[in-house]
Order: C-alpha cells, then structure tokens, then sequence
C-alpha cells in the first residue's frame, strides 16, 4: 500500500507515506518533525533486510509536512524492484463522520493500524505558537504513528498523522495533517 516505516537518530519512530517516483528516486512524506533534528535517516522497507538511507527534500515547519526520497538503485539493492504509489483522495474534503483507518509504525513497534471516524473537519489547532489546519478522528494516534496515513474507506490518504498534536488530558482525539498537495514541498 506504500507506507513505510521511517526509524530516526533521535529515541523513537515515525511513519511516512510513498507518493511519487521519477527515474532515479521515490519520495516519501512524512511529519516535519520526525525529521527535525536528525542527523542520519533511514527508512525501513517490509521487503528489505536492511534499513535504506533517505535523503531530506524539503519541509514546512508551518504545515509540519516533510519530504524525504530514496535512491531506487538503494532499493533495488535491497530487491525491491517496484514500489506502491499511495492514492491520495483529491476531492480535498472529508466529512464528519466518516470512517478512516490510521496507519503508522505506533510506538515503533511496526505496522499498526486503528479505526474510527472524522469528529471534526477543517479545525485549526494551535501548536507551539503556529496554526495548523487539521483533521480530528477518534482514531488512535500515538507516538511512532507520525507522518503515517489516515485513509478513506477507499483506500485514499486524506490526512498525514501527527502524534504531535495528541494531549495527555484528552482521549479519543487524535489529529492529521489535511493534506492537500505535498508536491510543493519536493520543489522547494
């Protein structure tokens, strides 16, 4: 389905999401800060014995979106001849209610999924002195699940998640990053 694991020097882990190819790359899409600070990364590949090293592209601290890419020969080294590009839902809208799937690498443990629904659409959160327009879902979203996949019933990434967003006080609250076209970070 193209989600990957995206371990980091700093302690824990955090999630990404495979969007797009050209020739020579494949990129993924991640939270900003899974990466921020971070000196080496790597991704890990379910078909690779081996962690794969990735590359920063850009990011938006202000969207806490980030883009990392892949050399293909790395993963072609590693056997992976072909990779998934995930489906991104282009309507650019969810409604309240509707049943979505959270993927991640939750608490670095590996793959993990949870279910649940949209609670609230277009909500703006402050976090640390910036704005971020999100997705609120009673779907789990822990630490680890960070720059996962919150999908559709179709399969379609509608959000990026962000555990960041998460609060001790409150259960049954998680957030994704509405995700619109992560294509402006890889050109910056």
């Amino acid at each position: 389905y193209g989600f990957y694991t995206v371990p980091y020097k700093a302690q824990g882990a955090g999630s990404g999401v495979i969007f797009s190819e050209d020739s020579s790359l494949v990129y993924v899409a991640t939270n900003e800060h899974v990466i921020d600070g971070a000196q080496n990364i790597a991704i890990a590949f379910d078909d690779a014995d081996e962690i794969i090293p990735a590359t920063v592209v850009g990011y938006d601290e202000t969207t806490d979106l980030a883009v990392l890419s892949v050399e293909k020969a790395d993963l072609e080294a590693q056997g992976i001849e072909n990779v998934t590009i995930a489906t991104f839902d282009t309507s650019e809208e969810v409604n309240l209610g509707e049943s979505v799937i959270a993927i991640g690498n939750s608490l670095g443990e590996g793959k993990t999924t949870t279910g649940g629904m949209i609670s609230a659409e277009n909500k703006t959160v402050n976090v640390e002195g910036k704005e971020l327009e999100v997705i609120q879902t009673d779907a789990a979203i822990n630490p680890g699940n960070s720059g996962g996949a919150l999908l559709n019933m179709n399969g379609e990434v509608v959000g990026i998640n962000s555990a960041k967003l998460a609060s001790t006080e409150v259960e049954g609250m998680g957030y994704a990053i509405a995700i619109t076209d992560v294509s402006d970070i890889r050109e910056r």
